[in-house]
Order: structure tokens, then sequence, then C-alpha cells
């Protein structure tokens, strides 16, 4: 069965955070950082992002709070943003949730047993029967693999499949954490959550096709380590350099896989996991940077929502999607490291 993209949804939480004031509470939290440190801080002067969205006023951040604590709000606010964005996504695609079959959801900001898919379909109201997944682990990689998973269960029930991808980022900042990741993480980061309702009579381009690859040795480049405070970020190499390096030979692997080639694509739809980032992107593909203005745009005024980054970009692509565009790529890399690719086709 064909699968479309039905109905589209973001939301975002209602504090609006600049980084100027990011950085002042960066400074309060570590006065006695050293020179080398001292100048990562000049990240909170690019233009590149300019405001962030968080579930918690500044001055929250600037207190002490413990793993239990901020995980709660984690599980609190995920809840809400994730409802939000798929009651938008549901209304997108005139459909109720009792019409739905299942629903996944990706994150990797928080812990929560009961998972979030159990709270977001009893917050809209599905049937009981609604069969539901899960998906933990993926970080900024999980807006695309578990779209190209999603789909793949839509096909399989023939009915209509939800999708979520929501993260609290700014709840895992640590107070006694020195490095460089932790100071990086403060300065990119935001909350927020994109959802989508697909099935076979959706409006938009139908999903055409799924890529992943698995880069061995990699673990080290990006995740969590759970330390007793919460969810310590880890970067361990240079991701844009990596990009450039290694990922070209995987994206074509998967446009040869499908038959076309990187002239064939129209619009590129990236999570845009910095500045840098997508610089890399444009470079293997050869796009013009106009042709990264949404992506940019959305992190500018956003920041890196890990996971559901992507889905704004995709909403923001669907709105001004063009007569003549027929194919988008979506790309994002996340831990293990790893590379998804989604093709999306309207035809």
């Amino acid at each position: 069965m064909s699968v479309r993209i039905a109905g589209i949804g973001t939301a975002l939480p209602p504090y609006v955070v600049d980084q100027p004031t990011v950085r002042s509470i960066v400074e309060a939290v570590f006065p006695d950082l050293p020179p080398t440190l001292q100048r990562v801080l000049s990240t909170f002067s690019h233009d590149h992002i300019q405001t962030r969205h968080f579930v918690r006023p500044p001055s929250w951040y600037a207190e002490r709070h413990g793993f239990g604590h901020t995980n709660d709000t984690f599980i609190a606010e995920a809840t809400t943003l994730a409802t939000q964005a798929a009651q938008a996504a549901l209304l997108d695609a005139g459909m109720t949730a009792e019409s739905l079959s299942a629903v996944v959801v990706v994150s990797t900001t928080g812990l929560a047993t009961p998972s979030l898919d159990a709270a977001v379909a009893l917050n809209l109201g599905c049937l009981p029967s609604i069969k539901r997944m899960p998906i933990v682990g993926l970080g900024c990689a999980g807006g695309v693999t578990g779209l190209a998973r999603a789909a793949e269960i839509c096909s399989v029930l023939a009915a209509p499949v939800l999708f979520v991808a929501v993260e609290v980022c700014s709840v895992t900042m640590q107070r006694s954490d020195h490095s460089k990741s932790n100071l990086v993480g403060t300065s990119l980061f935001g909350d927020g959550a994109g959802a989508v309702v697909m099935h076979a009579d959706g409006r938009y381009p139908r999903i055409a096709a799924s890529w992943s690859h698995l880069f061995p040795g990699t673990e080290d480049i990006m995740g969590w380590e759970v330390v007793d405070t919460g969810l310590k970020v880890r970067f361990s190499r240079d991701i844009p350099a990596f990009i450039s390096s290694n990922v070209g030979p995987v994206l074509q692997q998967a446009l040869s896989a499908w038959s076309i080639a990187d002239t064939d694509i129209d619009r590129l739809i990236p999570h845009p996991g910095g500045a840098k980032v997508l610089d890399a992107y444009a470079g293997l593909l050869g796009h013009s940077d106009d042709e990264l203005a949404i992506a940019r745009d959305v992190l500018r005024s956003c920041g890196n929502m890990s996971s559901a980054t992507v889905l704004f970009v995709l909403e923001l692509t669907l709105r001004s999607w063009r007569a003549d565009d027929r194919l988008a790529l979506m790309t994002a890399l996340g831990p293990g490291f790893s590379a998804e690719f989604v093709l999306l086709e309207d035809a």
C-alpha cells in the first residue's frame, strides 16, 4: 500500500529565550571556566541560532534540580507537547483520533514508563485497541528513522498511523559538567514536538523509500552518559567533518538503490543539527544555500530540538511545495553513529 502524509503539525513550549539570556545563565552556573572553555561561550554570539523555546522560564535552569525532578518535568512537558503536535496533525489531516490504528512516538531526552505513546493515545482519545510503539535512543536521527518505521507500520495495517517526535532537551543541562560538550549543548538545543499522520489517501507526498546506515566503531561520536544527576551529553568528534568524509558514499548508495541521481532531488529536508552540519549537507548534494533556507530558519528560531527538528523543516517544506516539485530527501544523523534518509515523492 502506498503511504502518504495526510497531516502534519508542530508544537513549541511557551518560553522563548534569546541567546544572550542563556549565556548569562551559563556564566552564572559556571563562573570559573578556564580560558579554553571561555572561548566556547562565543558560540552564543553566532547568528545561526537567535532564539529557542524552553518548557521552563530561564530562572529555572539556574537552579539545582535532581534527576528525578528533571525527568518528571520531561514526562509532563513531553506529553503536553506531543499531544499538541498530534492534535494539530489530526486537524490538518481532517481525521479524528478514533480513526488511528497505531501511534509511534520517538523521544530521547528522558525516561518514561508507562511510555509516552500511551499518554498521547489516552490524551487524544484513541481507541483502547490502538497499537503503540515507543522508540528511544535515536537522538537527532529519530525524526527521519521514526517516520520511516511508522510508514512501514501504516503499509502493513492499511490504516491511518500517527507518528510523533518530541524532545525536552533543555532539562538535560548538567550543572556539574564543565565539559565542552555540555557548553555546546546549552548553546544549541531547544524543546519541541512534531507529528505526522499518514494514510493511503493523504494529500501530501508519499513516503517512497528509506535508507539506514550504521557506521562501525563510532559509538563514541554522539550520545548520553547516564550519571547521578541525569543525562550527560557526549560529542567526541567533529560531526560536520565526519559528514563530509563519510556520509557522501552512503547517500550515493541510497540514491543508486532508488534508481535516482542527486540532481533528481527537488527539495532537501535536512535535520538542522547546526550551521556547519547544514553546510556539510549542501556540499554533499551540491544544493545552493537558498535551498537550505527553511532549515536555517528553523535552526535560527528554534535551535536543535533533536528528533523533532526535521519535522519542523518538513512542515514548512510541505506548506511551500511547488507545482513542479516531485522528489524530496529527508536526512538526519544520530547516535550509533548512523545516517538516515527518507525519500518523498509527489507523483
